[in-house]
């Protein structure tokens, strides 16, 4: 979360170049979205702080440490003011290497099943299964529903989808059985 102090009568001038220069730091596989910005107390009071939150998506662990070091580069644009950076990741990016042959199996299995196409979409990380895959234990995310509009508003699941996604996990349970233990 970064964080930037500021000489009072530059608090808003100064938060907009910052969510400014923050916002343009995504590339290739790498997301960077300035998010719930915050200042002052009261309507009638000139801002003594101010500060943004930032949801970064890496889709590697390389892509996430650039950022780190642009994040913690960042200095004022205007004089008096002071730039923080607090925080960082809140979790490893789920590196393609890490899923592939997984992904294979799941792609073999569907077609056992007669379940279809299996597509990867890589969406730069922000499950619980970046924990697994951050510590090296292979990983295969997005097994759940069949939807779109995730965590947003018209969020929705297909619940003719569930039969087949449970036939594929299923599927995916007996394949990996015989090697555990």
């Amino acid at each position: 979360m970064p964080c930037w102090y500021w000489r009072p009568a530059r608090t808003a001038p100064e938060l907009a170049a910052q969510v400014r220069a923050v916002a343009s730091f995504g590339s290739g596989g790498l997301t960077v979205t300035p998010t719930l910005a915050t200042a002052g107390t009261t309507a009638n009071t000139v801002p003594a702080k101010a500060h943004f939150h930032v949801d970064a998506r890496a889709t590697t662990r390389a892509e996430q440490d650039a950022l780190r070091a642009r994040m913690t580069a960042l200095s004022p644009v205007l004089s008096g003011a002071r730039v923080t950076v607090e925080g960082g990741p809140n979790r490893p990016p789920m590196e393609a290497r890490q899923t592939d042959h997984l992904l294979a199996l799941a792609r073999a299995t569907a077609q056992d099943l007669a379940l279809g196409d299996i597509r990867a979409v890589r969406v730069g990380g922000a499950s619980d299964g970046n924990f697994t895959a951050g510590i090296g234990i292979p990983t295969l995310d997005g097994l759940g529903a069949v939807g779109a509009h995730a965590h947003a508003e018209g969020e929705y699941a297909v619940i003719a989808e569930m039969p087949r996604r449970a036939a594929l996990v299923a599927g995916l349970v007996a394949h990996l059985l015989p090697s555990v233990g």
